[in-house]
């Protein structure tokens, strides 16, 4: 593995959260755990992840200008669409790479997940 590769995962194993205690520990985590050998999947995750948290946003920030009524009909169907486009674009990279959308939801540890339940 070149140098980067082999920094990237030194830099993720030190960024990792500590062991949980042995009463949370049979809990399923949803971190990334990396080693050199997956940092490659586990940063394409991170990217996965990184895309669909803005796509999220995106998608509520449309939602408060069509309720606000910023927008034109053709405007709210191009945005649609387009916001449509880019889910089924995404999970179609997560099926790809065996991920589901669900898959990409980091837990934060005391601060929860990252992204918000799917509605």
């Amino acid at each position: 593995m070149d140098g980067v590769g082999a920094s990237l995962g030194e830099a993720f194993r030190l960024v990792q959260a500590p062991p949980l205690p042995a009463d949370e520990a049979a809990r399923p985590a949803h971190r990334i755990r990396t080693d050199r050998e997956s940092v490659e999947e586990d940063l394409l995750k991170l990217v996965l992840t990184i895309v669909e948290l803005l796509r999220q946003l995106i998608e509520r920030q449309a939602l408060r200008r069509v309720d606000a009524g910023d927008l034109t009909d053709d405007q709210e169907e191009e945005l649609g669409a387009t916001l449509m486009a880019l889910h089924d674009a995404l999970a179609d990279l997560c099926a790809e790479h065996g991920y589901t959308l669900q898959d990409l939801n980091l837990d934060l540890g005391p601060l929860g997940p990252l992204l918000p339940p799917a509605d």
